[in-house]
């Protein structure tokens, strides 16, 4: 999407210039996020006015640059508790005090704690108990995309069935095309290796590769400077990567796709990196990595696209569980039906009763007769 930001006007020309540039820019804009499901269907009930007085901003917001999932918005709170945390617990540690109340405010849910001080064990329970928070995260988000996988590909198979021979042929074709297509990208570097990191030193930050130092790169990427690298800090590294394999643009990417592949990156240099396993990497763990052999002499990374989301196993049980579904929605409808036409022949019933008792419409004056 940032290619386009160029078309925006300046500062000075704003006011007259509400021509083609901004309406161009709009439309770059829009055609990425009409990639994102939940923006499509919001953009197909809006107009062009409505989207140049920000009317839509708020929903910007929620996808972001890229197609994110409503869980990263809980995740970066969790990130954000931790951090205080770990703030909290060095304080403690080197004998300083610690604001108690701000702390708690945070954790509501923990009033059974003392809410006076915090010792060093509460501190540590609480840091347990956010990263076992951030991993649910993650196994929520791989859980999810595993359901958009197998959903795309039964979609693909039940698409192909309601075809003719030959459709069905140039379809399949069209399929494996798209494949070979997706597949054919530039070789990725290893995430979180010196080539991966030199690579973006050189590229992002504009510096001269053969003056490549970790320190000054782990500054660099540190962007709210509170010396760790947080799970947004190190995703923001594989992005180069990601843009070897994956455009908004090009019909045989998913960028669904692209966030997973993002979280793989993103575990694995975790796994390898943050020794004390708090979900941050410290400057002391960063220089130790690089110092390994793993970072010069790296294996090559298996992408998405060579280890799959799901079994064949999986695939049938989710199949199964789509049909139960289907046949549960189709049993209700049926009830639902045969409800309705009850609820219309008792209507049919009434109005007969009434009819007999009302034979003319009203404001005409009948005599009704009188019962003794």
């Amino acid at each position: 999407m940032g290619h386009g930001s160029h078309h925006r006007a300046g500062p000075y020309q704003q006011k007259s210039d509400t021509g083609l540039h901004y309406d161009r820019y709009l439309r770059e804009v829009i055609d990425f996020l009409e990639k994102d499901q939940h923006f499509r269907e919001k953009l197909h009930n809006t107009d062009m006015e409505d989207i140049k007085q920000g009317k839509l901003a708020k929903e910007l917001d929620f996808v972001g640059h890229n197609v994110r999932t409503k869980l990263d918005e809980l995740k970066r709170q969790e990130v954000n508790r931790l951090r205080m945390l770990i703030k909290a617990k060095q304080d403690v540690e080197g004998g300083n005090d610690i604001n108690h109340q701000a702390l708690l405010k945070q954790f509501e849910y923990m009033n059974h704690m003392n809410p006076h001080t915090f010792e060093v064990e509460d501190l540590d329970k609480l840091i347990k108990s956010a990263t076992s928070d951030l991993e649910n995260y993650d196994k929520e988000r791989h859980e999810e995309f595993k359901r958009y996988e197998m959903m795309k590909e039964h979609e693909r198979k039940e698409h192909l069935k309601n075809l003719d021979e030959e459709h069905r042929k140039e379809e399949q074709q069209h399929y494996e095309e798209l494949k070979k297509k997706h597949a054919d990208h530039p070789k990725i570097n290893h995430p979180g290796s010196q080539d991966q990191l030199k690579e973006v030193w050189k590229e992002a930050d504009g510096l001269d590769p053969n003056e490549f130092d970790p320190k000054t790169f782990f500054k660099l990427h540190d962007t709210n400077g509170d010396n760790y690298l947080d799970e947004q800090e190190l995703e923001a590294l594989f992005t180069k990567e990601l843009e070897k394999m994956y455009s908004p643009n090009r019909e045989e990417d998913d960028m669904t796709e692209m966030e997973e592949e993002r979280l793989r990156m993103r575990e694995h240099v975790m796994n390898e990196v943050d020794t004390n396993r708090d979900r941050l990497v410290s400057l002391e763990e960063f220089l130790v990595s690089t110092n390994k052999k793993e970072f010069v002499e790296p294996e090559s990374w298996e992408t998405l696209e060579q280890a799959p989301s799901y079994t064949d196993e999986d695939m049938k049980m989710f199949e199964e569980q789509l049909a139960q579904e289907e046949s549960s929605i189709n049993q209700k409808n049926a009830e639902l039906h045969q409800q309705k036409e009850e609820l219309e022949r008792q209507q049919e019933l009434l109005d007969s009763q009434k009819a007999k008792l009302q034979p003319l419409p009203p404001g005409h004056q009948q005599d009704l007769p009188t019962h003794s």
